[in-house]
């Protein structure tokens, strides 16, 4: 006789909410994107360290004020997530989010970056570790991962510092600024699943 499973119900909604700003511990908070964080944005994308790993370039105030706008339009179209990494003056000095939300199956994948200025300090695991805890508590997720190339040894100890386990490698899966990458993938599958 088969076993009848109960089809599991749809991770929560993001278009049903406000994007919530989220303490990540005293020092790092986790908020929407506004328009003032344009000239941090364009200081990101033109650093070398973050640009070696995106193809993506924003060179102008408009370009980054475009891709501030964008977050909004993709949390209603509940297919991506970002929040600015503030310190305690509520400037940002980072990113972190969701990237290809499937709220269907349960899954997205966690980006991060931080501007040099706060790095050596662990923001990009410890922000990590917070969307991972919102991810999973508050929008029902099952299964996060996170990718980065090969190349990226300090992306590859944030996500070892913020849980996720190693999985493998996937063979020319990204393109960079230099070309395409094998990328390492991480994961993570919440425990209330």
């Amino acid at each position: 006789m088969p076993i009848l499973v109960e089809p599991a119900l749809p991770a929560g909604h993001l278009r049903e909410r406000t994007q919530p700003r989220l303490t990540a511990d005293q020092e790092l908070t986790l908020r929407p994107w506004r328009p003032g964080d344009a000239e941090v944005v364009r200081e990101a994308f033109s650093c070398p360290d973050i640009q070696r790993w995106h193809v993506r370039r924003l060179d102008s105030a408009e370009e980054a004020l475009d891709w501030i706008a964008g977050w909004a339009t993709r949390w209603r179209e509940e297919r991506d997530a970002s929040w600015a990494v503030a310190g305690v003056d509520d400037r940002a000095v980072g990113q972190t989010g969701l990237r290809t939300v499937d709220l269907v199956e349960g899954t997205a994948e966690v980006s991060y970056w931080v501007l040099p200025s706060a790095r050596g300090r662990g923001v990009a695991a410890r922000v990590a570790r917070r969307v991972v805890r919102w991810s999973f508590e508050e929008l029902g997720l099952h299964r996060l991962y996170l990718r980065h190339s090969t190349r990226n040894l300090a992306s590859c100890r944030v996500a070892e510092r913020a849980g996720f386990v190693e999985e493998g490698v996937l063979r020319s899966s990204v393109r960079h600024a230099d070309g395409w990458h094998d990328m390492h993938l991480h994961a993570l599958v919440s425990a209330a699943s």
